[in-house]
């Protein structure tokens, strides 16, 4: 067989329709036949989930299971990508994910050269810091109240190139933004180098003003980095507006998207300082795209987060955003001044979203979460 017939083949066989992000052809698009402006628009959005009826699910902060929908595209994108086999590996699996980076980059407000589709926050942004071109005696700030795996990577970055680490308290009940800007900048000095910023505090749901952060720290000639692990698909923001150096965020938390899945955000300009932690299959490409090589993965994920953004935007960002600070309100206004509880959470509105931390004085957290 010669050339040209072995291509005919091939094309024969259907492999010649892969120019375009897979397709799904599960039949699965619950909410095209919701009425949004009815009374009951929730009770009809919840109908498109399968729940276990054995609990009330209190806890979509580490993993958010998927809407019917959405599960269903993510289960074709699984048996096209295994019917099609290294074919589809070798042929467009970099310019569908490249197509999900840039659905993903325009959700927050981003350039798509400035956004990578990682596996999870604490890759995201433990890339930046285990990367970072640290000198000895270069000084980072973080806070107490800063996730333990990001804390871990700084530890070993005092370990392996002599960096100061410097913990701050955030106050858990502010009285104004630059109340909390003033902590950051207290802990400033001439060799401070980087701050780590959450953008919601994964244990209390406190909201920080980012902006305000970045803008102070750009002053001295310092980079923030931001932990949004809970931000992207919880409540609206623009990354542009923060302004922020580096941010990373997981995609399987509030925006549904199948396990396995984040976020890494650079600032363009800023990605050939970051030293890549594994090493890319091809040296020196420009940007971004050194820096989160992962070697064969799961496709479908990447292709599945366009799915999960499509029906992020079919119910309405900001209905979205508006009903979970509801429903978290709903409960903490009730007991905040009842005696003996304590809501470690502020008050204000905009400081919080769907994630409250709550206390009983006489029960100890570990017997309280049981």
């Amino acid at each position: 067989m010669n050339k040209r017939t072995f291509i005919k083949a091939l094309a024969s066989l259907g492999f010649g329709t892969l120019a375009a992000p897979l397709k799904s052809q599960a039949q699965a698009d619950y909410l095209s036949g919701i009425d949004f402006d009815s009374d009951d628009i929730w009770e009809q959005i919840r109908k498109g989930y399968k729940l276990k009826p054995d609990y009330i699910n209190l806890e979509n902060g580490y993993y958010c299971f998927l809407p019917q929908e959405t599960l269903e595209k993510y289960i074709e994108h699984i048996r096209e990508v295994n019917y099609q086999g290294s074919y589809y590996m070798r042929t467009v699996q970099w310019d569908n994910k490249a197509k999900s980076a840039a659905k993903l980059a325009e959700l927050v407000g981003a350039d798509p050269e400035e956004i990578a589709i990682t596996r999870n926050t604490t890759e995201s942004l433990d890339l930046i810091i285990a990367g970072y071109p640290w000198n000895r005696g270069d000084e980072a700030i973080m806070s107490n109240q800063d996730y333990g795996s990001m804390l871990t990577m700084f530890e070993l970055a005092h370990r392996r190139h002599g960096v100061h680490l410097k913990k701050i308290d955030i106050p858990m009940h502010p009285q104004s933004d630059e109340e909390i800007v003033a902590v950051y900048e207290n802990a400033i000095t001439s060799k401070t180098r980087l701050i780590m910023v959450p953008h919601i505090v994964n244990i209390t749901g406190h909201i920080l003003p980012v902006r305000k952060i970045c803008d102070m720290a750009h002053q001295y000639g310092v980079e923030v980095m931001v932990d949004g692990a809970h931000a992207v698909g919880h409540f609206t923001f623009n990354m542009k507006e923060l302004d922020c150096d580096y941010y990373g965020s997981s995609l399987h938390k509030w925006l549904s998207v199948p396990l396995g899945a984040g976020l890494l955000y650079v600032k363009k300009g800023k990605a050939d300082q970051i030293r890549p932690l594994l090493a890319p299959y091809q040296l020196d490409r420009p940007g971004i795209y050194n820096l989160n090589h992962t070697g064969t993965h799961p496709v479908a994920t990447d292709l599945a987060v366009m799915n999960a953004i499509e029906f992020h935007e079919k119910i309405g960002a900001k209905r979205k955003e508006d009903r979970l600070r509801f429903i978290q309100r709903y409960w903490s206004d009730q007991v905040r001044d009842i005696e003996g509880i304590n809501i470690n959470t502020p008050i204000e509105p905009f400081r919080s979203c769907a994630i409250a931390n709550v206390g009983l004085e006489k029960v100890k957290p570990g017997e309280m979460a049981k």
